[in-house]
C-alpha cells in the first residue's frame, strides 16, 4: 500500500519531517484514498494522521553535574582549565585580601585596641602588600607591642 504522497502532504501541512508523520494503521483505506491537501487536513482533524512529538536532549546529567558543582564537587586540578589569575583574576583576587586586612583595622580601631597613629600605620603597610592575612597583622601587632588586648 503506498501512502507516500499522503505522507507528502501532511508533512508539509504539520511542518514536520516525513518520517514524523504518523498514519493510524485501522483507518488505511481512508488515508489511501486522500488525494488533495483538504482531504489530508480533514484526516489529520479527525486525527487519523499525526505528527510524531521530536525528541529533545536531556538535561538530566547537566542538572546533576550543575548539582554536584554546588556542594563543591568536580573542582579538583583535573577539572580545571584556565590558568590561576584566569579563573581568579589578580584585581579581584587583591580586593578580597585587602577588604579583610582593612575591616580587621577598622574593627580594631572602633574598639580602641589602637590608636589613630598606629592604625594609619598599619592601613599603609597594608595598602602596600606588606601583611600577608589578616593572622600575619595579629602576629605583626604582637611583635611589635601594638595594642591594649592581644585579639
Amino acid at each position: 500500500m503506498q501512502l507516500k504522497i499522503q505522507k507528502r502532504l501532511a508533512a508539509q501541512i504539520l511542518k514536520a519531517s516525513e518520517n514524523d508523520i504518523w498514519l493510524d494503521s485501522s483507518r488505511l483505506d481512508e488515508i489511501k484514498e486522500a488525494i488533495t491537501k483538504a482531504d489530508v487536513k480533514s484526516l489529520i482533524k479527525d486525527k487519523a494522521i499525526k505528527s510524531k512529538k521530536t525528541r529533545g536532549i536531556s538535561r538530566y546529567r547537566i542538572r546533576k553535574r550543575k548539582l554536584q558543582k554546588s556542594k563543591g564537587r568536580r573542582r579538583g586540578f583535573g577539572s580545571m582549565k584556565g590558568g590561576k589569575h584566569a579563573r581568579l583574576s589578580k584585581k579581584r583576587s587583591w580586593i578580597n585580601h585587602i577588604r579583610i586586612q582593612r575591616a580587621f583595622l577598622q574593627n580594631l580601631r572602633n574598639k580602641d585596641i589602637i590608636n589613630k597613629s598606629s592604625y594609619r600605620s598599619l592601613y599603609m603597610k597594608s595598602k602596600g602588600g606588606f601583611f600577608r592575612s589578616k593572622r600575619h597583622i595579629k602576629l605583626y601587632m604582637q611583635e611589635h607591642g601594638l595594642g591594649n588586648e592581644k585579639k
